[in-house]
């Protein structure tokens, strides 16, 4: 490393002129040491390496006058490579598993039509009604029904009593009823068969005259997007065959129908319906959203506006039931259009459903002002508090006006 002098009088450091670096001499003994060659301080004089060059410019963006940046992993990384056979396959099976999972089982043909009949068929009573509910063991459930002062029983008593025991367990239950004014029993039986794939019900009513006694056995049966049912029994003195089938053609469209030959008159009865359920608003959805609690079994947990149509050819009726839950397990809405092509005679029928926190009310009216409504309420909070009804049917155009009330213990 020497130190020389160049023609214009700078020095020279290595063969590179240094005008800003000062000249000094450097001890030999120091140079000779390898101990303190790191201490010794070095100048560099060579330039600071240039910056790199700029990165390529979107040809898009240069049409505005602005350069948009990329960063050089997505510039220089290749495309994907198309899927292969085995991973295309798996996305079609995917795809369609996930088209398939959006039917769901429509239900038995019964409850289907049923949804919404329930608000139209209200149980209105007069006099004075007492259900005392017992829990006898965490699978057996008995009952005792007092109905004091009535009209409506058809064989003209004013009062009856009955009893009813229940037995119920993952499999299915057993309900018996005993009316010792009629000298009637009355059973159900429902249990799961092969596994959990198809449940079978058995209907038995004996009395003592025995003309209406009754023995009918049913198997429902079904699969991700269908339910079916066969039943097969004697009623009224003669023999009984009926099947019904729904389907879901769409996760919002269902058909079916149902049909049943009775042996004691020699008729044969069909019914035809189709079910559209859509979604519907609420009024609720710019409320600020939380995060609910998981909803019971059987509670509503948005609007829904839901159609069926019934045809029975057999009677020549055709119905339009309308089902609307404008809040969820609050209120819900109802109408039905009962109607006949051939004489064009029809029924109008209105219901409303109002739920509040420990109360219920419905009330139905038809086209002809025959009002009926029903109103239950708790008496307490805590679990097993007792229920207040209260009940009234009024026919303006009959005359007829009757009201009761009652009240439910469950023990």
């Amino acid at each position: 490393m020497g130190t020389s002098q160049s023609r214009d009088g700078s020095a020279v450091h290595g063969g590179t002129p240094c005008a800003s670096l000062p000249f000094r001499r450097v001890p030999l003994s120091t140079l000779l040491l390898p101990s303190t060659l790191s201490a010794v301080a070095t100048t560099a004089c060579e330039d600071p390496p240039p910056p790199p060059p700029p990165l390529p410019v979107d040809s898009g963006s240069s049409t505005t006058g602005k350069s948009s940046t990329q960063s050089p992993s997505s510039s220089s990384a290749p495309p994907p490579p198309p899927a292969s056979g085995e991973e295309a396959k798996s996305d079609d099976i995917a795809s369609a598993a996930q088209a398939a999972s959006a039917y769901v089982n429509p239900g038995p043909f019964e409850q289907a039509i049923g949804e919404g009949k329930r608000f139209f068929m209200l149980d209105t009573f007069d006099g004075f009604r007492c259900d005392i509910n017992k829990q006898a063991s965490p699978f057996m459930l008995v009952l005792h029904n007092f109905w004091l002062g009535t009209s409506m029983l058809p064989d003209g008593r004013t009062s009856t009593y009955s009893f009813v025991t229940q037995v119920a367990d993952e499999a299915g239950f057993m309900m018996a009823r005993w009316d010792p004014g009629q000298a009637s029993v009355n059973g159900r039986v429902h249990r799961a068969l092969l596994g959990g794939l198809a449940m079978g019900k058995l209907q038995i009513g004996v009395s003592a005259e025995g003309q209406n006694d009754t023995l009918l056995g049913e198997v429902d049966f079904g699969g991700h997007s269908w339910m079916g049912n066969l039943r097969y029994g004697s009623m009224g003195g003669g023999v009984v065959l009926g099947c019904n089938y729904m389907q879901a053609l769409t996760p919002a469209l269902h058909m079916g129908g149902d049909g049943m030959y009775v042996g004691a008159n020699g008729s044969f009865q069909t019914n035809y319906a189709l079910k559209y359920t859509m979604p519907a608003l609420t009024g609720e959805e710019d409320l600020p959203t939380t995060t609910p609690a998981k909803p019971a079994t059987g509670m509503e947990t948005a609007g829904s506006s839901t159609l069926c149509a019934q045809f029975k050819p057999g009677q020549g009726m055709a119905s339009l039931d309308y089902k609307r839950v404008v809040t969820p397990n609050r209120v819900t809405l109802a109408s039905s259009l009962e109607f006949s092509p051939l004489s064009l005679e029809s029924q109008l029928l209105v219901a409303a459903e109002f739920k509040l926190s420990r109360s219920t009310l419905n009330l139905c009216v038809d086209g002809s002002g025959h009002l009926q409504s029903v109103l239950e309420a708790k008496l307490g909070m805590g679990q097993g508090s007792p229920t207040i009804n209260f009940s009234a049917d009024m026919d303006h155009a009959k005359q007829q006006m009757r009201f009761g009330y009652g009240i439910k213990i469950e023990g």
